[in-house]
């Protein structure tokens, strides 16, 4: 099998051998199924449909021992530098206490940060906040992009139904640099009762900084009055210094710690827009959520661990069965964001071609996701899934309780997402030579989860368990899923672009660049 590591010989031939097996001869075996189901704080993963037996579990998990997976593990959780291209801990569990064995100075910057940051909360959703004007806060804009964007507006939509939430200010998420997600989101807001909260680990992300010197403006230009930036802008950020330069007032600055990643924070006080949407109890109980998460990951055996089965399917999908994609196919509303959400959690991830050791790796990483919500795909994409000619994997989300109380619309979804997952893995054989057309292989392998309700703790612990998956499979493929110097690459590229746009010299670039400036100019000109 080409671009596979060395240490999986073992499973080279099962990769062949389970490709003679049908799904019906998987599903047939009782015990098989019986250790691929497990429960986990309200949520019920079932790995049935993997493409895997008993053979290729036991080969994955020696897999798994010889690649140290325990002990990196307790590793991260004790605070161990295991981020070492930028020579940082890992400890986004200390966020929920779930990493008893980290220094305590951690927890205590958590637990002190957390105080304040509920009292703000709970000023805001009360009414005590309040503006220059003496008027109460109706409207919040959080201003972030990627790790600072992506979480809270998941969990702020996948959340909004609880009780309590009638409480909360109306919230507007802007992220991309496109000054039509600004202007959107301004319009019709009043500066008096409106609070922005400027999400930037290092107070410079070239977005944020942008869309809030944006808001910044179009706040003084309604005020005139700088003094009242203090009681309508909240920083979060690792550097004060450019936060109190921006005008903020120093009790409404809530720090990050470089020993949290961005993807990695909404556990934090990244997570402000979440708090108060669903409120600092429900908050809490998200935390309660991912704490029983990190609590599984630690003490569970491999055999029933979530975190580590789901790692070495999803790695076994990809390394050795060649599945280019992995589609998660949300099958609640409320879910739209998740596949955005992992998009960046993964492959921002595990999206590397060099290993720990800085060596160029010639296997597969991590799979291409991208996913969308409930049946809306079945009349799309779910063509191609079903009798298309690539090879993918899927995470089926689905909830098993019904908050609408529209019990006919709700068991229509659910029998939709079991059914589709079934044809995934059974397909279907016409038995005319004449129906060729209708021929369904199926026998792609999937994952389905189902929340008994989407609550915060079932929520919390689903988000938390796709954490861990992803540093077991940095381990399984020895990267470092901490790091993210790709991204970087486009970022510096694109500054000299920004003054060429503006007419600079362009001679220094490559052909293909210089005409598009030069187009740009042209058409900005006439």
């Amino acid at each position: 099998m080409p671009n596979t590591p060395e240490h999986w010989a073992a499973l080279i031939t099962s990769a062949h051998r389970i490709d003679t097996i049908s799904s019906e001869q998987l599903l047939e075996d009782k015990v098989r199924n019986q250790a691929l189901r497990l429960n986990l704080a309200g949520c019920h993963f079932d790995f049935t449909r993997q493409r895997v037996d008993g053979q290729i579990l036991n080969e994955l998990h020696d897999l798994a021992r010889r690649a140290g997976m325990s002990t990196r593990r307790d590793a991260m959780f004790a605070g161990e530098k295991i981020n070492t291209s930028e020579n940082r801990e890992v400890l986004h569990s200390v966020l929920r206490d779930g990493a008893p064995n980290a220094p305590d100075r951690y927890r205590q910057d958590v637990a002190q940060t957390k105080k304040l940051l509920f009292a703000a909360v709970d000023d805001i959703r009360s009414g005590n906040w309040r503006g220059f004007t003496n008027k109460a806060i109706k409207d919040v804009v959080h201003i972030g992009i990627g790790g600072s964007h992506l979480g809270p507006e998941l969990v702020v939509n996948a959340l909004a139904h609880l009780p309590g939430s009638e409480n909360a200010p109306n919230i507007h998420f802007v992220a991309n640099i496109d000054a039509n997600d600004i202007n959107t989101a301004l319009l019709g807001l009043n500066p008096e009762t409106t609070l922005f909260v400027v999400v930037s680990k290092s107070f410079g992300t070239l977005e944020t900084q942008i869309n809030a010197a944006t808001a910044r403006s179009w706040f003084l230009e309604r005020t005139c009055n700088p003094k009242a930036i203090g009681q309508h802008f909240i920083g979060v950020t690792t550097n004060l210094e450019a936060a109190a330069q921006f005008g903020l007032e120093a009790r409404n600055i809530f720090p990050l710690w470089d020993w949290v990643g961005g993807r990695f924070s909404l556990w934090s006080a990244v997570g402000l827009p979440i708090m108060l949407q669903i409120g600092t109890t429900a908050f809490e109980q998200l935390l309660v959520g991912a704490k029983q998460a990190d609590e599984h990951f630690v003490n569970a055996p491999a055999e029933q661990n979530i975190p580590l089965l789901s790692a070495l399917m999803a790695t076994w999908n990809t390394t050795a069965l060649n599945c280019d994609s992995l589609a998660v196919l949300s099958y609640d509303q409320r879910l739209a964001l998740l596949p955005d959400f992992l998009q960046q959690l993964e492959m921002e991830s595990n999206g590397k071609s060099v290993d720990r050791n800085g060596e160029r790796l010639n296997y597969r990483t991590m799979q291409i996701l991208w996913g969308g919500c409930g049946t809306n795909g079945q009349h799309a994409y779910h063509q191609l899934l079903h009798q298309g000619t690539s090879r993918f994997a899927a995470d089926f989300i689905m909830v098993a309780g019904d908050s609408l109380k529209h019990k006919e619309h709700h068991q229509w979804l659910l029998a939709n997402g079991i059914a589709q997952g079934q044809a995934m893995t059974l397909g279907h054989q016409p038995t005319s030579p004449s129906e060729q057309h209708k021929l369904v292989i199926g026998q792609h392998p999937s994952t389905s989860i189902v929340l008994d309700e989407l609550g915060p703790i079932q929520l919390g612990c689903l988000l938390a368990i796709y954490e861990h998956k992803v540093f077991c499979q940095g381990v399984l493929w020895n990267i470092n899923s901490f790091d993210q110097w790709g991204v970087e690459l486009g970022k510096n590229l694109a500054l000299p672009i920004f003054d060429q746009l503006r007419g600079d010299d362009t001679s220094n670039q490559d052909p293909a660049t210089r005409h598009l400036i030069d187009h740009y100019r042209a058409i900005n000109q006439s």
